[in-house]
């Protein structure tokens, strides 16, 4: 698999884990903050859309939403 497909595997993962919690990227911006991430919701749409983000920004984003683990696939 390409890097690209596996930035866009990274971006549906984290972005499916935020609608199903209905998590929005202004509820994310606050949450993040919350846990001493600083981001403005520009910037995290943009990253978002990208797919262009750290594995530590995957975390974050996890650990702010209260993810405790993460769906890889549907199988």
């Amino acid at each position: 698999m390409a890097d690209t497909e596996w930035e866009a595997k990274v971006k549906g993962l984290l972005k499916a884990e935020l609608k199903r919690r209905n998590v929005s990227y202004a509820q994310l911006v606050e949450k993040l903050a919350a846990v001493g991430v600083v981001d403005s919701e520009p910037n995290i749409r943009n990253k978002l859309s990208r797919g262009k983000f750290t594995a530590v920004f995957l975390i974050q984003c996890l650990e702010a939403i209260g993810a405790s683990s993460l769906r890889l696939s549907d199988g």
